[in-house]
Order: structure tokens, then sequence, then C-alpha cells
């Protein structure tokens, strides 16, 4: 299939059906794999899992929540300072996750929309050959201070959340053929965190505090499946959460994910923020991620997207485009403008087929 350009993950119509028939159509050969959109509540990335997943666990405290709107209450934060917090309950040296396989959602989820895309690929809807990409954010994207805010839970809810994630992972490839699958691991806390070395939080802002759980999930797949990597800046609040001065410490990062994996790795997306200038991109001739396809998140900003392209390809002459990340928070409504900027990025980077 083409791997010219990437689609992220979250796309904000309403259901798998929508989003498959309106990428395809719009992108279909030159995608490598298509998603589902996480559609419904996972629109929100790993914001569901504390609602969903997290509050009224019992080995866990629910500390703050969402404030209520007019007495009734809310399970979606509106802003960064209206979050749920938790703390693991006195004498609890591990949280661990009941029912395995199911308890986060990815594999209910990837099973149901499996179906549709099986079904709209034998119509000749979805592209020959072309993947089902199924975006799971890691493990510390998702047990992060940010959620957690007391240092030593992160090591008793860690392990046993990673057990979880490698269940669904079990779930998924016992029920999907492998060729068809495409895991892509979202890293948004471990970007932030090794730019921004936390205080009080010992080794979280050390990279290989971030690679080791990659490493240990990336190992469980098998070699037909196909692996991917989003990096993202974060958006929840505005994107980006942060703006680094350049791709350093994130292409050190990248780099040395792709190095834990000890396997072939398909793709890597790396964001990039409204900037055409060298010092920014220059760390990109540093990349070392074997064959793997990079992606840059250029799709954004168009009238200066020819600048940034130009700039990147100083230090990296061959990569694809894609969105600087998912499109869950965006009205649905700017989705066929997204998908028209797509096309032009790849007639202006000289990518169509």
């Amino acid at each position: 299939m083409g791997n010219n350009v990437l689609l992220v993950g979250s796309v904000p119509f309403d259901t798998v059906e929508d989003v498959m028939r309106n990428c395809s159509e719009a992108l279909g050969p030159q995608l490598q794999a298509i998603p589902d959109g996480e559609v419904g509540e996972r629109r929100s990335w790993v914001l569901r899992l504390s609602y969903q997943v997290f509050n009224g666990h019992d080995d866990l405290e629910t500390v703050k929540r969402p404030q209520r709107v007019n007495g009734v209450e809310q399970l979606m934060p509106r802003s960064r300072d209206d979050v749920w917090l938790f703390r693991v309950k006195p004498g609890v040296e591990t949280v661990r996750f009941g029912n395995p396989g199911y308890r986060l959602g990815y594999a209910k989820d990837a099973v149901n929309s499996y179906f549709v895309f099986k079904t709209l690929r034998e119509k000749g809807l979805i592209p020959k050959g072309q993947r089902f990409q199924i975006s799971m954010p890691m493990v510390n994207s998702v047990i992060r201070p940010l959620t957690f805010p007391e240092a030593a839970d992160l090591a008793r809810i860690r392990p046993g959340y990673e057990e979880a994630i490698a269940a669904e992972l079990d779930a998924i490839l016992a029920a999907i053929p492998h060729q068809d699958i495409a895991i892509q691991w979202d890293c948004a806390w471990e970007v932030s965190a090794v730019y921004n070395k936390p205080e009080g939080y010992p080794g979280e802002g050390d990279i290989e505090t971030h690679t080791a759980p990659i490493g240990r999930l990336s190992k469980r797949l098998p070699a037909d499946v196909a692996l991917g990597f989003h990096f993202c800046f974060g958006t929840f609040g505005g994107w980006p959460r942060f703006a680094p001065a350049d791709l350093g410490r994130a292409v050190d990062l990248v780099n040395a994910a792709v190095k834990a994996t000890g396997r072939n790795v398909d793709w890597v997306h790396i964001p990039a923020l409204d900037r055409s200038d060298d010092a920014f991109y220059a760390p990109l001739a540093k990349l070392d991620v074997g064959q793997a396809r990079v992606y840059l998140g250029l799709i954004h900003s168009m009238d200066s997207f020819p600048q940034r392209l130009a700039a990147a390809r100083k230090f990296l002459p061959d990569f694809g485009v894609a969105a600087y990340c998912g499109f869950g928070r965006i009205p649905p409504e700017e989705m066929p403008k997204i998908l028209q900027d797509h096309k032009n990025a790849l007639r202006l980077a000289g990518l169509q087929n």
C-alpha cells in the first residue's frame, strides 16, 4: 500500500463506517493503514479512562473530579484545571485490573471496528492490502503525574496497567488476522516528560523510563503485525500543550523507542510546530529508525506549509506527511477541509502516486 500520508487516529465522525468511508475516499491508496477514528468516548484519548476505569476501582481513591454544571455530574474535563485526580489507597502495593482483555475497551472496540473494515474492503471501498490501524496510548501516557500526582503511586499502578494493555493486545491478536493489523503506540506524556523533567518524580525525565514498557509490549507482537508510533506535544487545552525549542529531545526518544522494540518498525510520526527555521528541524538528521517510514506533522497552517516542508527536507530528505495529531477535539464540520488539506499537502510535497 501507499505510505505517503498518515492519519494519526481520531476522526470526529459519528461512526466507524463514516470514518473509513470518508478517509478512504479522500486518501485511499496513499494510506498504509486506516484507523477507525476512535469514535465515541475514545475521542477524548486517555481522559475517558478516568471515569470508565479508575473511578470506582477498589484500590484507588478519587481525589478530584470535574466540577458539576447546573448540578449535573461531568465526566469529561473541560480544562487543564478541571480534571480527575486519583491516589492509591493506603496499604495497596500493586494496583491490578480485572476482566483481562476487556477492562480497558481497546480489544472490544477493535474487534467491532474490524468487522466494518473487513466489510468495506470486501465491497471495494478500502483497498486490498491496507491494514486496520489500532491506536493505543502507551502505559506512561495513561499512568502519569497529571492524573496520579503522588510520585510513589506511579510504580504501584504502571505494572498492573501494562499487564492490562498486554491482555488487550492478546485479545486483539486472537480475534483479528495478523496481516490485517497495524498497532500504533501513542506517546504524549513521554515526549513532555523528557523535555520538561517533572520535579519530584525521580526518573520521570529519563528516556529509559518510557522506553522500557514500549520494549516489553512491542516484543509481544508477532512479526507479521505492523507497528507504528505517534509522538505528540499534546492537544488538551489547546495545541501544542508545550512548544520545544527544537526536535532534539524528541529525536532521542524516537531513536530509543524504535531500538527498544527489538523488531522492525513500520512508521514513526513526529509533530512539527509552526516553525520554518533550520534550528527546529536540524535534529532530524540524527534519526536512526531503520526502515521505518517517517511522517512529519506538517499539515496545519497551510499557508506556511511549503516553507516548513523545505526546512525539514534539508535534514530529512525523504518523509511522508501527516497532521500534528488526531482530530478528536476538532468539530466534525471541519473534517472535509482537513482531508482536503491532506490532499493539498501531498500535491505540494510531490508525493502523489
